[in-house]
């Protein structure tokens, strides 16, 4: 009637939620002995579920949970040595981030606040006293800023 098993017909179903233990063989229809014990064990079930007989009818609806990607702490400076006078909000300890997501954050807060900025050794430099918006960003894409220094 069909031309697999029925240990293979269930690898074939499963091989989507079991990669690792799936793989050209299993697609070619030559499962070890191995795997066919696992795939015919995990056919016939756990034995008996307590939850099986409950449902979700006349329940209130969950809550959406979306949790945050925390991606770390981050500093937010204000700098006037060696900048002949001129205030500078520098953002450092980037942690896990590339250059181009840096340069990208760099541009976003540039033109959120109307300055000038760069790049440098790491650090997100923007002219000017902007701790506040470049905060609300940072919360934005996931950072935990920290104002920290004068």
């Amino acid at each position: 009637m069909f031309p697999f098993s029925k240990a293979q017909s269930f690898a074939i179903l499963c091989s989507e939620f079991f990669p690792a233990l799936t793989g050209p063989s299993l697609r070619a229809g030559n499962l070890s002995s191995k795997r066919l014990r696992l795939f015919h064990t995990m056919s016939e079930g756990f034995g008996n579920n307590a939850f099986s007989g409950l449902s979700g009818d006349g329940l209130p609806p969950g809550r959406a949970t979306t949790k945050r990607k925390d991606r770390g702490r981050v500093d937010i400076i204000r700098q006037t040595a060696g900048r002949g006078g001129k205030t500078v909000t520098v953002v450092a300890n980037f942690i896990g981030i590339g250059l181009p997501e840096k340069e990208r954050l760099a541009k976003e807060m540039q033109k959120t606040c109307g300055t000038g900025g760069t790049v440098k050794e790491g650090r997100i430099e923007i002219q000017g006293d902007k701790r506040e918006e470049i905060a609300r960003i940072l919360t934005a894409a996931g950072f935990r800023p920290v104002f920290a220094g004068g």
